[in-house]
């Protein structure tokens, strides 16, 4: 099978979040792929099983998703690229039905699935989970379940020194998530390293085989969403960039564009290597 592996929301070679791109996969059991996936042990992997509708299959580590950003984007990079030769947009088909993604300048977009808001959670439940005090949570704004493809719960905190100190309790973690769509957690402050950008953002996904993201496309969508609900920034159009990864040494910029229903998510995706997986 040939294979690609690229970085998604790089900001240069080598930064963003590691994917690992399959092509020719139509052949492949389901066991098969979760075991490849485990193998290439990225956050995601991605397994083109058509090139006649671009259908896609995504798994984690340990199983399988019908949406995460970062692979929609990685994906879709791969086939404009290497399959449609330099193709300005292309339409791929996930479990969760069809996802656009197109190019602007040299950024990718996806649009995302209409968001759905759930459960509300108390900062002290939740303060438990990440190891730090209630009263570093903003009690301006809800921590709630929001999902635009695959849900999160979102916790507003107000500094980046609370970010940067988050320990997440494991147990405490899955005992929230048991009664729960997400089963994954963003945490974001309105503090940076960069004056550049206007979030700073933390994805744990311990549930999928991933303790920390370096970049979660589908958590960002849904905090654009959530940012446009609650008008976090004075109203309900978002247009800003928010920088992840940096405490596991993959540091990646996502582009958020939302109002309402609509839903965008952007980045810069970059070629790392081609091969064939004997």
């Amino acid at each position: 099978m040939r294979f690609y592996i690229v970085d998604v929301f790089a900001l240069r070679k080598y930064t963003g979040n590691q994917l690992a791109v399959f092509r020719d996969a139509s052949k492949l059991s389901e066991k098969e792929m979760q075991e490849i996936a485990k193998e290439m042990n990225y956050s995601e992997t991605t397994f083109i099983t058509s090139e006649d509708d671009f259908e896609v299959r995504i798994f984690t580590p340990e199983k399988e998703v019908p949406f995460a950003g970062h692979p929609v984007l990685g994906t879709a990079f791969v086939i404009m690229e290497e399959i449609l030769d330099k193709a300005e947009e292309v339409e791929l088909k996930l479990k969760i039905g069809k996802i656009r993604v197109w190019k602007e300048r040299d950024v990718l977009w996806m649009r995302q699935s209409s968001p759905k808001f759930g459960k509300v959670f108390s900062p002290q439940e939740i303060s438990k989970v990440l190891g730090i005090g209630e009263e570093e949570i903003d009690e301006k704004f809800p921590i709630q379940e929001v999902s635009t493809g695959l849900p999160f719960i979102i916790v507003p905190l107000k500094s980046l020194e609370s970010l940067k100190k988050i320990k997440v309790n494991v147990d405490e973690l899955y005992k929230i998530v048991e009664d729960c769509e997400a089963k994954a957690i963003l945490a974001f402050s309105p503090e940076t390293r960069s004056e550049d950008n206007d979030l700073s953002v933390r994805v744990f996904a311990h549930y999928y085989g991933v303790p920390e993201d370096p970049a979660t496309g589908s958590a960002n969508g849904c905090l654009a969403a959530y940012l446009s609900k609650y008008e976090y920034f004075g109203s309900d159009e978002v247009n800003i960039k928010v920088e992840q990864g940096y405490e596991v040494g993959r540091p990646s910029l996502l582009f958020l564009r939302a109002k309402g229903e609509k839903v965008e998510i952007g980045g810069k995706v970059i070629m790392i290597a081609k091969g064939n997986f004997v």
